[in-house]
């Protein structure tokens, strides 16, 4: 450890503490006999001499460095200040707060997928939560060399490793590729046993993972959006009720012109049940007038008329040969002049 020279400090204080750094070392001053250290909510500090941790402050407050701090460091209890010279020291003071980093992978990662030869390209985002664990490894890994390091320095080391993690757990978690949403609890839940194991070696934990969002390529997306799409409209009915619900909800449409848009929706059904009748309607009379027509009714009663005798026959009570003997149709009320068949609604009359 290099020693510090220069003007001696009356206090060792983290002058310009911020949310974003893990950690930040004093290291910049001698500390003299008359030298307080300051201690603020969510820090520790952690006084180290020659590469050593010689003790380890938590409570908050001011202290006297000759009274308070001395005493309690393990090779320096007996250290008495020289006249013109202080303490050559370092004091790492430590953010305890757990704090909340945002991450997203920088690149696609293929994934393998059945029928894809190349993989199924995704990209993932979310968020991780990290705090110091272990001082020890800390300074040994990390803070024997830097003077800080921040949030941007733990997010770079975990990205470095995400993508290896990601494949991993959603193949062994991500059954169907197109749902990856639905197993993203678990996904994550492997992600953030892995990666604490890993941060804990440099002294961080990893206490949560989350994934927030799977991101597709825009052509997979595509199809993802219209195969959805097909799925609502195969449901006739379940789309105009979707339609009217969401016409409903919209600003600045009153009652009425719900109202309006109910009553349309409805008269165009109504519209499409009557020409189906008619078009029904329509084939029926053909098939009849093709039997039988007024021209074969008047035929069969001209048929029966002999020797001057009328359509009903010789007793004149009973139809002619090939006649209705009915003059107009029951159902509609068309002129028949005995047919069989009605012309209009062919209905069979005898």
């Amino acid at each position: 450890m290099a020693l510090f020279g220069g003007q001696l400090a009356n206090v060792v204080e983290w002058e310009e503490f911020r949310d974003d750094l893990l950690f930040w070392k004093w290291d910049n001053r001698e500390i003299k006999r008359s030298s307080k250290l300051i201690l603020r909510q969510g820090q520790d500090a952690v006084f180290i001499y020659n590469g050593k941790v010689e003790g380890v402050f938590t409570d908050e407050g001011s202290y006297d460095i000759e009274s308070d701090i001395i005493p309690f460091l393990s090779s320096l209890k007996g250290f008495k200040f020289g006249f013109n010279s202080g303490m050559r020291a370092e004091v790492l003071f430590i953010n305890t707060k757990e704090l909340t980093v945002k991450w997203g992978t920088k690149n696609a990662i293929n994934i393998p997928a059945p029928g894809l030869p190349g993989g199924m390209p995704i990209r993932a985002f979310g968020t991780f939560n990290c705090k110091i664990s272990d001082y020890d490894a800390l300074i040994e890994k990390i803070a024997g060399v830097k003077k800080m390091f921040s949030v941007d320095d733990v997010k770079t080391r975990v990205v470095s490793f995400l993508d290896q993690l990601l494949m991993k757990w959603i193949i062994r978690e991500g059954r169907d590729m197109f749902n990856l949403s639905a197993n993203a609890y678990d996904i994550s839940k492997g992600i953030c046993i892995d990666m604490d194991m890993e941060m804990r070696k440099i002294g961080i934990a990893i206490t949560g993972f989350v994934i927030s969002s799977f991101s597709y390529p825009d052509s997979v997306q595509a199809m993802i959006n219209k195969a959805a799409s097909q799925s609502m409209v195969g449901d006739v009915g379940r789309y105009q009720q979707m339609n009217m619900a969401e016409a409903m909800g919209q600003p600045g449409r009153g009652a009425g012109a719900v109202a309006s848009d109910m009553a349309g929706l409805q008269m165009g059904m109504m519209m499409g049940q009557q020409m189906a009748r008619q078009m029904e309607n329509s084939m029926d009379s053909r098939g009849g007038a093709g039997g039988a027509g007024p021209a074969s009714g008047n035929a069969g009663a001209a048929s029966g008329t002999a020797g001057g005798r009328d359509v009903y026959g010789a007793s004149g009570t009973g139809p002619a040969s090939g006649g209705s003997g009915v003059n107009f149709c029951p159902d509609c009320g068309t002129k028949v002049d005995g047919a069989r068949f009605c012309p209009n609604c062919g209905r069979k009359l005898i």
